[in-house]
């Protein structure tokens, strides 16, 4: 599994900044790392790291960025392969979910885990992100119902279920020939369409 960031986004000398604070963060939590932490793994002097970051909490709001851009542009692209089938949809959206959960576990621990230590400036664009792609699955499920091809006692309630499902992948999957990360997210979309009432057949193959 990777343990670093996703390609893109950021490089050079701030790239490196973000990827020793997310393993940092990731083990000790924001409030455990201090700058002086980072500093040490970095082999720098604190001062260096405002020179690219003007605080911890841009540091981390940086990570969060990064984290929920990445996963909803993932989201959008799977979502442009599935065609009109809530059904479809719902199997591609939940498999990209949990692919990406699964290859960058750090980064979705701290995401998860940390975002709220963010002051409140910081924490509504990443809010607004991670809002509009839970937004993605409601629609979805709102569309099944209309269409009469899922049937659930409760969308707020099935939505919170799925997207539980993804959040907790990196705290117990461990990837093995046996069970791939494709595999576990193929089985991830199978639970979520029965969740949902989809019979089989609506399936994807």
């Amino acid at each position: 599994m990777a343990a670093g960031l996703p390609p893109g986004g950021v490089d050079g000398p701030r790239r490196r900044i973000l990827e020793a604070a997310l393993s940092l963060f990731a083990r000790r939590g924001f409030h455990g790392t201090s700058v002086r932490d980072l500093a040490e793994v970095l082999k720098q002097q604190p001062s260096a790291l405002y020179k690219h970051f003007a605080s911890k909490e841009h540091v981390l709001a940086a990570l969060v960025q990064h984290g929920y851009a990445i996963h909803h542009q993932l989201l959008l692209d799977g979502l442009l392969t599935a065609g009109c089938s809530p059904a479809v949809q719902l199997h591609i959206l939940v498999e990209v979910n949990a692919r990406s959960h699964a290859q960058w576990p750090l980064l979705a621990i701290v995401v998860h885990e940390e975002l709220h230590a963010l002051p409140p400036a910081m924490l509504d664009p990443v809010v607004t992100l991670r809002d509009a792609s839970a937004a993605l699955l409601v629609r979805i499920l709102q569309r099944g119902v209309a269409d009469g091809c899922f049937d659930m006692l409760d969308l707020a309630t099935t939505a919170a279920a799925i997207g539980a499902m993804g959040v907790r992948i990196p705290l117990w999957f461990q990837p093995s020939a046996d069970f791939s990360i494709d595999t576990m997210a193929h089985q991830q979309a199978l639970l979520a369409l029965r969740m949902v009432g989809a019979t089989s057949s609506k399936a994807p193959r």
